[in-house]
């Protein structure tokens, strides 16, 4: 199936198995319109010729939840291009998908993507699987539940159906129906957005598991503006051929991390030198470049930062 959807009706019909409603990732000088520029593709970064690292290897085997081998990665794959279905819609494609490979290979792991909803990836770390790679924001809240290693920045944009037929305004959201995705701080924006609004005039905020079906209702009508990293925004408009398209600023450019057992220092740290090694050796800006997503690239990973912009 070609991912250049050429009507609404197709973005419905296409969205529950392989969307490609993007992941996140914008820098602080970044748009939505530069974002949307990534590049149309299923194909993954070739990761093959990484070379494992012996010493960062000992230290992963050493790590409280690693087992016979395996680095098991929860991710939520509706958010193209950081990580989603291809064509097949079976075979997981994306940055965060090529990075999960690399960090993998640098271990001397055999990497393990596991499909799951995005609200419950935090609570399974370390039970369910090792990491979770899924364009999440770290928060200050999050991090009582989760170690992280900063891997990428983000902001967050909202889309509209183009011309922006309800006349929204981004500094009044109130009467909208707002589409998100649960457990994003998208979510949390948005409700705190609803709260402060009159009773008059109350937003809604709709909120799905995947953030494929937010896009959906925006396209469809169902929903006047979904509300998503700003790739997410990006990349679905750059799919649809313009039917959607962003309005307003960038808002809260923030870190991305790599989530792991809140505790586990060996994992901690073999993640952290491996993703530092990728950017050094310039692994981790080709895998951003071949998605045209550089844009959100760090040149420094670092263990719960306190600087979370």
């Amino acid at each position: 199936m070609s991912l250049k959807f050429k009507s609404f009706a197709a973005l419905a019909l296409s969205a529950a198995m392989m969307f490609s409603v993007a992941a996140c990732g914008t820098t602080d000088s970044g748009d939505a319109k530069s974002d949307s520029k990534a590049k149309n593709t299923t194909v993954g970064y070739d990761v093959s010729t990484i070379k494992k690292d012996d010493e960062l290897a000992k230290l992963a085997a050493s790590a409280k939840t690693v087992k016979d081998g395996e680095l098991s990665v929860g991710m939520e794959l509706s958010y193209a291009p950081a990580e989603f279905y291809a064509e097949d819609g079976k075979t997981p494609v994306g940055y965060d998908v090529d990075m999960s490979k690399a960090i993998a290979q640098t271990l001397g792991l055999k990497p393990k993507i596991v499909s799951s909803m995005f609200d419950t990836i935090v609570p399974s770390i370390g039970s369910k699987y090792d990491l979770g790679i899924t364009a999440m924001t770290i928060t200050e809240e999050r991090l009582q539940s989760v170690d992280f290693v900063s891997y990428y920045r983000a902001g967050s944009t909202w889309a509209v159906q183009k011309g922006n037929p309800k006349k929204l305004d981004t500094s009044d959201m109130c009467g909208a129906k707002i589409a998100v995705q649960t457990g994003t701080v998208q979510e949390d924006e948005a409700n705190k957005i609803a709260k402060g609004c009159k009773a008059d005039k109350k937003a809604e905020v709709m909120s799905y598991k995947r953030q494929a079906e937010a896009a959906t209702a925006v396209a469809t009508g169902k929903a006047d503006v979904f509300y998503a990293d700003s790739p997410v925004a990006g990349y679905a408009i750059s799919q649809t051929d313009g039917q959607l398209e962003a309005f307003g600023d960038v808002e809260g450019v923030a870190k991305q991390g790599i989530a792991i057992k809140k505790g586990d220092q060996q994992l901690d740290e073999a993640v952290q030198k491996a993703v530092q090694k990728l950017m050094d050796d310039g692994t981790y800006m080709k895998i951003l470049k071949h998605w045209g997503v550089e844009s959100g690239a760090l040149d420094k990973a670092e263990i719960n930062p306190t600087d979370l912009d």
